[in-house]
C-alpha cells in the first residue's frame, strides 16, 4: 500500500512536471524574430540615426502590443540595432554583424554612402533590407532581388528641385557644392543635369566632404559668379554652417536648395539663428505628415515616446518595419528566404504612402514635398 506522504510526493513531482511541459510549450509556441536596424547614432548624423533607430522600434513596439501570430505561432520582434557612423566601412562591418546573428530582416541604412556597400553584404547573405531613406538610385540598380526602399529617390528629388527653380522662380543662374558622398554627389548631378535641360546656367560647381565646417573659401568663389542659387548635395551637419557663413558673406538673397539630407527640424539649431534660413528650399520623397490620413496621429505618437527627438525618416523605419512583417505574415513565415519573395507584390497602406514596389524594388508612384522654412519652423510649400 501506498502511503499518504508518498502519494502527495508523487502529485507534486507530476504537478511540477505538467508546470514544466506547459511552461516550455509555452516558450515553443511563441517565435522570436529579429529586425536588424543600422543607422549613425554617433557622430555629426546620430541625430538622423537615433530618428532612423525610433521609427524602427516603434514599430516593433506597436507589433508586439497587438500579438502578431505567423503561421500560427504567436511572435515577439526584437529589434537589433547597429551603429554605422555613417561610414562605409563600419556599415558593411554591420551588414555582416546582422548576417552571421541571423537576423529575420534589416531596416537600414540610412546614407546611401553606407546602404550600397551594405546592400551587397546582405545580398551574399540572403537577408531581405528594406531602406528608408537611401535614395541614391544606384541602389536598386545593383540587380540585387533582396532590396527595396520606401521613398523617392535622387533622380525625383534633385529633378523637383531643379523644375521648381526654373519654373517657378525664374532663376537665371545657380551653382552647384556636393559633399561627395554617394548621397550628396548623386542628389547634385540629378539638379545640374535637370537645371541645364531647362535653361539654367550652372556658374560654378565646387565640392567639400561631410566633415567639413568651413565653407568660407568655397561660397566666396560662388559669390563672383553671382548666382540666384545654390544647391547642396549633403547634409544638414554641414548645410548649418553653411548657411551662417552665407549670411557672413552678404548672400542673404540667394536661395540655397537641397535634398532630404538638410530637410531637417535640426537645421534650425544647426544654423544659429542665421536669416538666410528662411531662403532653404528642400525636398523629401514622400508625402507631409500633416497631409496623410494617419499622419498627425503617428506624429502624435511618435512625439510622446521620443520627445523633440523627430527629424525626418523615422516614419519610414516604421513603414519599412511593417513592410518586412506584412510579407512575412502573407508567407506565413519568419524564414528570410520563404517571405523575401512576397516583397516584390506588397501593397502596404502604410504611414507615409500606399507601399507597392517596381521591380528593380523602388517604390511605386512616389510622391514628393517641398519645404520652407518660416518662423524657425519647417513647414510644406506644396
Amino acid at each position: 500500500m501506498v502511503s499518504s506522504v508518498n502519494m502527495h510526493r508523487f502529485a507534486l513531482t507530476v504537478g511540477a512536471v505538467m508546470a514544466s511541459l506547459v511552461a516550455s510549450t509555452g516558450v515553443q509556441a511563441q517565435t522570436v524574430v529579429r529586425i536588424g536596424h543600422v543607422g549613425p547614432v554617433s557622430g555629426p548624423q546620430a541625430h538622423y540615426g537615433r530618428d532612423n533607430e525610433n521609427g524602427a522600434r516603434m514599430a516593433v513596439d506597436e507589433l508586439n502590443a497587438q500579438g502578431v501570430a505567423i503561421g500560427g505561432k504567436k511572435v515577439r520582434f526584437e529589434l537589433v540595432a547597429e551603429d554605422d557612423a555613417a561610414d562605409p566601412k563600419q556599415g558593411t562591418a554591420a551588414a555582416q554583424k546582422l548576417c552571421d546573428a541571423k537576423v529575420n530582416g534589416v531596416v537600414g541604412h540610412l546614407n546611401s554612402g553606407t546602404t550600397i556597400p551594405a546592400a551587397k553584404v546582405y545580398s551574399q547573405c540572403g537577408l531581405p533590407m528594406v531602406s528608408p531613406s537611401a535614395t541614391n538610385p544606384e541602389l536598386t540598380q545593383l540587380g540585387y532581388k533582396n532590396v527595396y526602399r520606401v521613398l523617392a529617390n535622387d533622380n525625383a528629388l534633385g529633378s523637383g528641385l531643379a523644375q521648381y527653380a526654373a519654373s517657378t522662380l525664374k532663376l537665371k543662374k545657380v551653382a552647384i557644392i556636393d559633399d561627395r558622398t554617394a548621397y550628396g554627389k548623386g542628389v547634385a548631378e540629378v539638379f545640374a543635369k535637370t537645371a541645364k535641360s531647362l535653361g539654367l546656367e550652372v556658374v560654378s560647381q565646387q565640392y567639400t566632404n561631410d566633415k567639413a565646417v568651413d565653407f568660407m573659401a568655397i561660397l566666396t568663389a560662388i559669390k563672383n559668379k553671382k548666382p540666384d542659387g545654390i544647391f547642396f548635395g549633403g547634409m544638414d551637419p554641414q548645410a548649418g554652417p553653411m548657411l551662417r557663413q552665407m549670411q557672413q558673406l552678404g548672400l542673404s538673397k540667394t536661395y540655397l536648395f537641397g535634398g532630404d539630407g538638410i530637410c531637417t527640424d535640426k537645421l534650425v539649431d544647426l544654423s544659429s539663428g542665421a536669416r538666410t534660413l528662411s531662403n532653404v528650399i528642400c525636398a523629401v520623397g514622400g508625402a507631409s505628415l500633416d497631409k496623410l490620413p494617419n499622419g498627425k496621429t503617428w506624429r502624435a505618437r511618435y512625439d510622446a515616446k521620443f520627445p523633440k527627438q523627430f527629424q525626418v525618416y523615422s516614419p519610414y523605419t516604421y513603414d519599412a518595419t511593417m513592410v518586412l512583417v506584412d510579407a512575412m505574415k502573407r508567407a506565413n513565415s519568419v524564414d528570410p528566404k520563404v517571405y523575401a519573395p512576397k516583397l516584390a507584390d506588397t501593397s502596404y497602406q502604410g504611414v507615409t504612402a500606399k507601399v507597392m514596389f517596381e521591380p528593380s524594388g523602388d517604390l511605386k508612384n512616389p510622391a514628393m514635398t517641398l519645404y520652407v522654412y518660416k518662423d524657425g519652423k519647417k513647414v510644406t510649400l506644396n
